[in-house]
């Protein structure tokens, strides 16, 4: 190790590590806990470099699976919230086991998207998250499946870590799957693919060669990382897409030279409030823009005003998030609208001054002031 990679790791940061299933299982049925007590190692040696490790743990599923002898059941959610719940508790206890090796406490933690939407519960659950860390206990944290429906689900552990990691204003997040990273094209498929090394802009080219699941144990692809290293990138989290079943891939992670592919973050990290805005609430509808409005938010820092709407779809509430789009469908932009939706189709193209004569009353001239916008196009 260089003298640049001892200084690197060790600065004390905080590591999100996403297991996948098909790590967890090495494409088999069974949790495979001969590479998990490796995985487990890797974690022991970060922390006692300093470091502050947080894991996201796939697998429940299948450890259910496994519990129960791989029981024939119909292909229903019921059928799999049973799973979950069974090896949840197998899961968790087979991490328990393998940390005790190290000397190293864990603690469970299961969170929904509800949890994430409110923000008291966002902020309950930061604390948790901190609280344990703070005290040497490691998180676990998955998706609570077993009670989980799909108005309330985050839908995969890729997105969830990259929620665990703001929840917690993590330095790296690192995303191992049975890929080394993202390649130029389907490695499986085209035998000229190359690995990308580094990214520092997310675009539709990449979003088009993030290929799909390359196993039917998970349900996370390289599209949901390529989603969840948009998401933490913006909160100023570095991130790795790297294979988890290669050798000192934890610990690469900490060294100027990581295994797989790096996602730079953005320079300009977004504050707590804004972190939730992108992170937490589901947006409820769309606020359609025309070209100057466009440009006043995307160039010149500018509030949302009435005058530039041309549409808004969905029903919303005042106090709820928006995704603000420009006229060809594009996301540029999410926030907190100080209107609902029914308020906005009675004033959208019109003046801030005439707000208050046509509504009876008026919450302000910006419909998403910019203090609670987080702008998505870069």
């Amino acid at each position: 190790m260089s003298l640049d990679q001892c200084e690197q790791s060790s600065q004390s940061q905080t590591v999100i590590i996403k297991l996948g299933t098909s790590v967890l299982t090495g494409g088999t049925l069974a949790l495979d806990r001969a590479h998990m007590v490796e995985l487990v190692r890797q974690c022991a040696a970060l922390k006692k470099q300093g470091h502050s490790v947080v894991i996201v743990s796939s697998g429940a599923i299948a450890a259910g699976r496994e519990h129960l002898n791989y029981p024939a059941l119909i292909n229903t959610i019921a059928s799999k919230q049973l799973l979950a719940a069974v090896g949840q508790s197998h899961l968790i206890q087979t991490w328990e086991s393998l940390f005790d090796i190290y000397g190293i406490k864990i603690g469970q933690i299961l969170l929904t998207r509800a949890d994430l939407d409110d923000r008291e519960r966002f902020l309950n659950a930061r604390d948790t998250v901190n609280a344990l860390i703070n005290n040497d206990i490691i998180p676990v944290v998955n998706e609570n499946d077993a009670i989980a429906t799909a108005e309330i689900k985050v839908g995969d552990n890729d997105n969830l870590s990259a929620l665990v990691g703001i929840l917690c204003s993590a330095d790296k997040l690192l995303l191992l799957t049975d890929q080394k990273g993202l390649f130029t094209a389907d490695p499986r498929k085209d035998p000229n693919a190359e690995l990308i090394r580094e990214v520092k802009k997310i675009d539709d080219t990449l979003r088009k060669i993030a290929g799909d699941s390359g196993t039917t144990l998970g349900t996370g692809g390289m599209a949901t990382k390529l989603q969840a290293a948009d998401i933490a990138r913006r909160a100023g989290i570095e991130v790795i897409i790297a294979a988890g079943r290669a050798p000192n891939v934890i610990s690469d992670s900490l060294t100027d030279k990581p295994q797989g592919t790096r996602f730079l973050p953005l320079e300009e990290a977004l504050e707590n409030r804004k972190r939730w805005i992108l992170a937490g609430p589901i947006a409820s509808g769309d606020i359609v823009i025309d070209d100057g409005a466009v440009e006043a938010v995307l160039s010149k820092g500018s509030s949302l005003l009435a005058k530039g709407i041309i549409k808004v779809n969905g029903v919303f509430a005042r106090g709820d998030v928006a995704r603000i789009s420009d006229a060809h469908g594009k996301t540029i932009a999410r926030g907190i609208s100080a209107y609902s939706s029914y308020d906005l189709e009675q004033i959208r193209g019109k003046h801030s001054k005439d707000i208050n004569d046509i509504l009876g009353h008026d919450y302000g001239s910006e419909v998403i002031h910019r203090d609670d916008m987080v702008v998505i196009q870069e």
